[in-house]
Formats: structure tokens, sequence, C-alpha cells
């Protein structure tokens, strides 16, 4: 996400040459269901596509938090006070969705040209021309040098390490110890049993917890499909991990760790088919020095990959696009010089908020995965003392000061303030 809408913003910028790599064969239906908070919607609005991405989410009217043994709820939030204190609701949809509206943004910007199919290798971070070799699938390779080169290319950013480098530091990648089931039930597989449609036609989000684990669901595509997310401790995971920290599970050993929840949770991890089960290795990594050397930046999980808890991941690098597209598109003039200062602009707008929100997801983590004792009597007194209404709450993805904290932010007006300082600007 932090890729297509990094180009959108430049192009809205009126930027002229703007050119994204992607290893990617094209965008189709892939990955699972995403979250689409507030401070999401309110830059997606200012880029063009929100109205597209709406279309077919689901509007949440509700998040309720569930005992996953019992099917008991702890506790629930209305969130019927979104629209007014931050602007924008909270939905969820299919990631593709989200994808491919931003992608269908750019398309309709002749600035933007995509080279699919091509990986990136032997990043030279120069101070003042920045390149990398273009390795098409198939095709023959090429060094492609530029003005600013934006590396939104992951946890396993080939930039990062470059950038480093030059900067004689480290930050090495770390493993939460935590692995992820994504998982997507058809309408059509949940028609026999009513208590299971009642999760796919509600507006809710459902939060099943227990001890080192914890799964949360929605609907997503026009309530075509429900999607599941977990987390648990990372047992079963492959010792040699592909490149994408993935790797096939087996449904039997997905069973085996929720045994111990509800029925109703059994009954939907029984629907999944077996060849559809893939476990996904969670990890982040510490914190980096910096973000950006003279020309080049890095974007989204290249710099602040975060634990799934807080819903912020694409949020996040939807952000990061956000202030460098007007970062740069009110730089004085387009030396070097000035692009170095307006990406250290970005990096001084963006950086310590995402650490702080990578943080406040790793605490919600260990909340919501507590096993029986004084700490989660404690968390559940305080969830059921929420009674529909915000407030404070454990969980930190429901509480009132986290949400105005991450919702109520607005990245582009905190990113003019700091341009007016860096460069001596004035905006009429």
């Amino acid at each position: 996400m932090g890729g297509l809408s990094t180009a959108l913003a430049l192009a809205k910028g009126g930027f002229k040459n703007i050119q994204v790599y992607e290893s990617a064969a094209g965008l189709g239906f892939v990955g699972a269901g995403i979250q689409l908070a507030p401070n999401m919607a309110r830059i997606l609005s200012r880029l063009g596509v929100w109205e597209d991405v709406a279309r077919n989410a689901t509007d949440l009217a509700e998040i309720s938090i569930k005992e996953g043994s019992t099917d008991r709820e702890l506790g629930n939030l209305k969130l019927d006070y979104l629209r007014a204190d931050f602007g924008y609701p909270h939905m969820v949809a299919h990631r593709s969705e989200l994808a491919n509206a931003i992608f269908d943004g750019c398309k309709r910007e002749e600035a933007i040209t995509f080279f699919f199919s091509t990986t990136v290798d032997r990043v030279d971070v120069s101070p003042t021309t920045p390149s990398f070799v273009a390795v098409p699938r198939g095709g023959d390779l090429r060094r492609v040098g530029c003005d600013v080169l934006l590396a939104a290319d992951g946890i396993k950013s080939k930039t990062r390490v470059a950038l480093l480098q030059q900067l004689e530091a480290k930050a090495e990648v770390v493993d939460t110890g935590q692995a992820s089931y994504r998982i997507m039930i058809k309408r059509k597989d949940m028609a026999h049993d009513p208590e299971l449609l009642e999760l796919i036609d509600g507006n809710h989000a459902v939060r099943w917890v227990g001890e080192n684990r914890m799964i949360i669901g929605y609907p997503v595509a026009s309530k075509s499909i429900f999607n599941m997310s977990t987390t648990q401790p990372d047992t079963n995971f492959a010792a040699a991990s592909s490149a994408t920290y993935t790797t096939k599970g087996t449904k039997s050993a997905m069973l085996s760790v929720y045994s111990k929840f509800c029925p109703k949770v059994q009954r939907l991890l029984k629907l999944v088919p077996e060849g559809d089960v893939s476990e996904w290795k969670l990890r982040v990594h510490q914190p980096l020095p910096a973000w950006c050397y003279r020309s080049t930046a890095l974007v989204g999980d290249a710099c602040h990959p975060t634990l799934p808890h807080l819903a912020q991941g694409a949020a996040q690098a939807i952000e990061d696009a956000a202030v460098l597209g007007i970062a740069l598109s009110r730089m004085p003039d387009s030396s070097s010089d000035a692009i170095s200062k307006a990406l250290r602009v970005y990096e001084r707008v963006r950086k310590s908020r995402a650490e702080i929100l990578v943080n406040l997801a790793a605490i919600s983590g260990v909340t919501i995965h507590l096993g029986e004792g004084a700490a989660k009597e404690e968390r559940d007194k305080m969830l059921a003392n929420m009674k529909g209404k915000k407030g404070e709450s454990p969980d930190k993805w429901m509480d009132a000061n986290t949400q105005s904290l991450v919702y109520g932010h607005d990245c582009i007006q905190a990113a003019n303030e700091e341009l007016d300082r860096a460069f001596h600007l004035t905006r009429p």
C-alpha cells in the first residue's frame, strides 16, 4: 500500500515522471481482510480514491471482544461516534479492494509508469543520484538512476540495508515469536449454520481472545467473505521460511492451536479447505536510527513494521505516502539539498509517531493474550465496564485516548507546519 499511495500522492503533488517497480506480475484478488481506520480514510479521500475503496467495504458499527474458550462477551464498543469525532467511519474490506482502488487512481495519472514482474537489486544510495538494478522477469538487467528513491520494499528491504550501511548503523530484524493464520471463508460455506451466518451478516468485528492466542473476524467483499486473522505462538513454522515469511500449514495443526476455543470458532475453522492453510511469521525490526539519507527514504514496513493488534500497518504506510507527497511538492527548488531537507521533514513528522504506534500495538498484544491470573481478571473487569461506550480500554484498539491519538491526527497538517518552519515558507 505504501508504494501505490506514494506514487499517487506524488502525482497529485505535480510530479511528472514517477516510476513504480513491483515484483508481482499484477494486482489481483490476493491477500486477506484489512481495516480502514479514519486516519487512513482521510488521506484516501484527499487522494480521490476513498469512495471507490468504501463501495464494497463493511462499515463497522460495533467491536465485540469475547472469551475464546466460551464465546462469552467480555466487552463491546459501539462505533457510532467515529464519524462525528474524526470525520470518517471505521470500515473493513478485502485488501485487494484497497490496493486496486489506489492502483486505479494511479492509472488515471499520466505521470505514473508501472514496471511489474521486476525486482530490485544492488541499491546504491548515492548522495546525489541514487540508483538500483532493475531485474525484470525474463528480461535484461538495467541500472536505474533517479532524483529521489522512495523504497516501500517491505521488512526484507534491500534499500534499508544499503541505507544503514551508508550510515554505518544496524537494525536487526526481530522474530516476535508469533505467527498468524489468515483465513477467508465464503458465505456459501456458512449458509447451513445460522450462528455463522449471523457473523457474516452483521456490521461488527469479533475478537476471540485466549492465552497467547487470538482470532479476529469480520465480513468483507460486500459480505460475501468472512475474514479471520489470528495470532499464536510460532511453534509450527518451518525452519526455513520463504521470501515472504510464509509457509504452508496443515488444517490439523491449526485446529490443534485453537482446540480450546469455543464450538463456534471450531465450526468456522473446520470450514477452511485443507489446501488453503498458510501461516505467516510475524516479524518486526529494531527502531532505525534514520529513515532517510540524502535523496533516499524508506516507506512503510521497510522502516516501521508492526504487529497487527492496533490495525495500523497499512494506515501508517499511507500516512508516510501523504507526508512524502506534501514534503517533496513544497520544496522551493529541486536541488539535492532541498530534496534532502524535505525528506528529513518527512522523517521528523512520521518517525516518532509510527514508533509510538508500533509500541502500542506490542503492548496491546500482551494484554490481549493474557492467561489466567490477576492481570487477566483486571483486564476483563475493565472491558466489562465499557458497556458499549467509548472510554478507557486495555485493548488499545478500543481505547478512546488511543483512538484520539491515532484517528485524530492530521499528518498533512503536521507536514505543512513542519515544512513552513524548515523552508521558511508561508501559505495563503
